[in-house]
């Protein structure tokens, strides 16, 4: 299948999310633009999972223990590029979704389909449909919020838990309860008038998004910029993403609000330069997250700490020298033993211009074109 006949039209390409089974080749591997040589490629087995009502569109490497990574606003799968690879290297079987109205997942309309609790259910879906019992969740962002609402919500899928610069739902109200904090957070608000927003973000080329991932450094390439603008404008997804805050200020009824304490062992990752979150929110409080292992704090990382080419974190991502089998869930720790460390994965290649950027199977994603 060509290039021309993968690109198609915004139908064709609203089609494609309901018949994906029809856009998905097995073999044809592709080279995208982005990958700079053999020696920094992936391939990446791309498919749709059924989940309730939705399809959610997700990109998978590697074989061991499942690790589910969330993204957040205004990101798609693609915010992973950088730890996709290290980590499928390090012995996990990697799957990278985009949420659900995002990107290729289906956009139900309206805010009632996108409270916590039914993105936690997407992803204890996620997690079965792939054949797994239970996973090791990553969250960015509002990647974040959902993993700390899987945890809550159904701790059986959840083994261990990363979260990068996403406050737990306490510690947030807590915190827009200061003017700070309210500033910093004034597009949640924004984001609750009818209609405006959805016609504003469009404006310029998707400035307004674009905007939003202005103060990562390095500053996202425009090659990078185009394929989230590419994901922006599927159809429905500018409503589906405002749609999170419409949902999350106010909720419809008979969604669940209830805090739960969270069992799993839980590691926090915070960029200090955040224009969005105050320090202040990093931490949750104990009674919340009794197993929290640490707070590594990242003074030079924006909010895409995940993405920060000069983050202070170490390139720890490694099996253990002395077993040669996988990795297991057990070995992920930030301490000083010696192990696998999600930590490093995180951030591994901080500062090689040639950052693994995955290879995927042809699909209908615009990355494995």
């Amino acid at each position: 299948m060509s290039a021309q006949q993968q690109s198609g039209t915004p139908r064709e390409k609203a089609d494609a999310i309901m018949n994906p089974a029809e856009n998905l080749t097995d073999h044809a591997l592709i080279n995208d633009p982005l990958t700079r040589d053999d020696d920094h490629r992936i391939e990446l087995r791309e498919g749709y999972a059924q989940v309730g009502d939705v399809k959610l569109h997700y990109v998978e490497a590697g074989d061991g223990p499942l690790i589910v990574l969330l993204h957040g606003f205004p990101e798609f799968w693609f915010g992973w590029r950088l730890q996709i690879k290290p980590l499928a290297e390090a012995g996990f079987r990697v799957v990278a979704s985009d949420m659900r109205g995002y990107n290729l997942s289906s956009k139900p309309e309206g805010i009632a389909p996108y409270t916590a609790d039914q993105l936690a259910a997407d992803v204890r879906g996620l997690i079965q449909e792939r054949g797994a019992e239970s996973g090791l969740l990553v969250g960015h962002d509002w990647g974040g919020t959902v993993a700390w609402a899987t945890a809550m919500n159904h701790p059986e899928v959840v083994d261990r838990l990363a979260i990068l610069n996403a406050a737990h739902p306490r510690r947030l109200q807590q915190g827009l309860r200061s003017p700070h904090q309210l500033r910093k957070s004034w597009y949640f608000f924004y984001f609750q008038l009818p209609g405006l927003p959805e016609h504003h973000v469009r404006a310029d080329h998707w400035q307004f998004f674009q905007d939003f991932l202005g103060d990562a450094r390095p500053a996202y390439a425009p090659e990078e910029i185009e394929r989230y603008v590419e994901a922006w404008s599927q159809p429905g997804a500018a409503a589906a993403m405002i749609n999170y805050y419409r949902a999350a200020v106010r909720p419809p009824k008979g969604a669940k609000t209830e805090l739960r304490p969270i069992s799993a062992p839980t590691l926090v990752i915070w960029g200090q330069r955040d224009s969005y979150l105050g320090p202040e929110l990093a931490e949750p409080d104990h009674d919340d997250v009794p197993n929290l292992d640490r707070v590594e704090r990242l003074p030079e990382a924006s909010h895409w700490v995940h993405h920060d080419g000069h983050a202070t974190a170490r390139r720890l991502l490694r099996p253990r020298p002395h077993d040669p089998t996988p990795p297991k869930l057990d070995a992920l720790d930030t301490g000083a033993r010696d192990g696998l460390n999600l930590e490093g994965a995180l951030h591994a290649d901080d500062n090689d211009p040639t950052s693994p950027v995955p290879h995927c199977r042809q699909g209908p994603d615009p990355l494995c074109r």
